[in-house]
């Protein structure tokens, strides 16, 4: 066989070569096709008109929707109005953040471990000394469970959402009023989510950086990612007009609605930010830390906070400041089963009384979502969450889904328990009224002034037991918190816990007094 010449040689070398990079590009196109279904523009349209369609059924006020993927935002939308003055929504107004706070705390955490000022594995009470909860095992908390929501607290035992606080002391102080706290269980035991958690990480990296918490976010993590729209208090938001927040009254009609958001909160929380800036963060995320030319993280760090810590329910996980799960809405119905052939999933969402947003990342393709609404309804949170997994299913080419609501029965009407009650406690009291002024046409029997009082009597006590007992068990907070977040429900439920406390005493001993009066054996002088 003849040998080959050298020009021939190089030609075949480039060949190959341009042949291979073919290759390589085919398979990144397929790699990308499976993670976004779709044409991209195709599939921007098509969730363009998907928000739109939610704002008109749902009469949701306003809400902006960031699409991020190869460190660029690819594409961005705003819908509706920011506030009553009919200001539009866009992709730069500030939010409320509600629980997508948590990630931007958990950014600040990773930097101060890479620092050396933190150990992931270091007990809280190694940085805070006077740390401590009801329960001894506290001592034993370490950094890493709080990031990975195992330290054992529970929501309803540590809630502050009712808080009016705006100061700067108050994330410090919202820790040490922790001390009269429970534990549900025991440290690193199992997954209970507790917004407390993060705000004690949030003062670890106030104490050992040595600023304060607000100010090393603008410097360390706002800066960095040039989110020029994002602040850690309400005071700075408000100067970056920000978006009124709405809540669904009575189920029927949106309204602006003052929640609190008390800087207590400011780690878990009580952030704000712009669909653009979260946008920023998730770019930074799924490039390994890197955002442009600046690096906050280390891709280490990215990844540990990536990795699934403990197991939630079914095939849900949590890592650091992020829930973990399979993409079932990269495929259809009939393949959501198959979760170990899909791609992994970071999300997080962020409820508030007035205010709805959710972050998502698919690693594997560099895909990134940001979503923020400036309403919550709070009686059935989950057609909002309903929004979030359709967005995910129009960028992998796949149809949305009809809402189903998920709440119960107490949830879903929780305005009209109330209002129920109050109106039963008012006739109550107007009974009792009536008979004992002895108003013609009310019989004048011993029997109905004792019927009277022990019927007052039940509904006070089941008043009381639904409010102070079953329902903050049911949703895993406070008393305080239900009223202040679900305004609708708390407008009523005030006067409820009024009357059912303030009257029965001398409603009881009056009606009392009345059946004596009514006996054959009284005889008035």
């Amino acid at each position: 066989m003849g040998q080959i010449s050298w020009s021939s040689r190089c030609f075949l070398l480039c060949f190959l070569a341009a042949l291979g990079s073919v290759s390589l590009a085919t398979a990144a196109h397929a790699d990308n096709a499976q993670t976004q279904g779709a044409h991209p523009d195709q599939a921007y349209d098509t969730l363009d008109n998907f928000l739109q369609d939610q704002l008109d059924d749902l009469d949701i006020p306003g809400a902006a929707v960031v699409v991020v993927q190869h460190g660029l935002q690819v594409h961005s939308a705003a819908l509706g109005r920011a506030d009553d003055s009919g200001r539009q929504m866009t992709a730069q107004t500030p939010v409320l953040l509600a629980s997508t706070s948590k990630s931007l705390t958990a950014i600040a955490v990773m930097q101060q471990v890479e620092a050396g000022r933190l150990k992931l594995d270091e007990p809280v009470r190694t940085y805070l000394p006077w740390f401590t909860l009801s329960d001894s095992r506290a001592s034993a908390i370490t950094v890493g469970q709080l990031l990975s929501q195992t330290s054992g607290m529970a929501s309803g035992d540590t809630a502050f959402e009712a808080s009016d606080a705006q100061d700067p002391e108050a994330i410090e102080a919202g820790v040490r009023a922790l001390q009269d706290s429970p534990l549900a269980g025991a440290p690193g035991e199992a997954f209970r989510y507790a917004s407390a958690n993060f705000n004690i990480l949030g003062l670890l990296v106030q104490t050992v950086s040595g600023q304060p918490f607000g100010d090393y976010l603008k410097e360390q993590v706002f800066g960095p990612l040039d989110m020029t729209h994002s602040y850690p208090t309400l005071t700075a938001a408000r100067a970056d007009n920000m978006a009124a927040g709405y809540s669904l009254w009575f189920g029927s009609f949106w309204l602006p609605t003052a929640v609190p958001a008390p800087t207590t909160g400011m780690p878990s929380t009580t952030m704000y930010a712009s669909a653009e800036d979260l946008g920023h963060e998730l770019m930074a995320l799924l490039d390994g830390g890197r955002y442009g030319d600046v690096r906050i993280l280390q891709p280490e760090s990215v990844a540990a906070m990536f990795e699934t810590r403990v197991q939630v329910d079914g095939s849900r996980g949590y890592g650091m400041g992020w829930f973990t799960r399979p993409l079932v809405e990269s495929v259809g119905p009939s393949e959501a089963n198959a979760d170990g052939d899909l791609p992994l999933l970071l999300e997080h969402q962020g409820e508030w009384g007035n205010t709805h947003t959710y972050l998502a990342m698919v690693p594997d393709s560099r895909l990134g979502v940001a979503l923020v609404i400036n309403g919550n309804d709070t009686s059935a949170p989950s057609r909002l969450k309903a929004i979030d997994s359709n967005i995910l299913r129009i960028l992998h080419g796949q149809p949305p889904t009809p809402a189903v609501v998920q709440e119960d029965w107490l949830q879903q009407y929780s305005w009209a328990v109330s209002l129920g009650l109050l109106l039963a406690e008012l006739l109550s009291v107007w009974l009792a009224l009536r008979l004992l002024l002895r108003h013609r046409g009310v019989p004048r029997t011993r029997r109905v002034p004792l019927a009277l009082a022990a019927g007052a009597l039940a509904l006070d006590g089941f008043a009381l037991w639904l409010s102070l007992a079953y329902a903050p068990a049911r949703f895993d907070t406070d008393l305080a918190v239900i009223i202040r977040q679900f305004p609708d429900a708390g407008i009523s439920l005030v006067p409820v816990l009024a009357l059912a406390i303030v009257v029965p005493l001398p409603r009881t001993v009056l009606l009392l007094f009345q059946r004596a009066r009514l006996s054959p054996h009284h005889h008035p002088r």
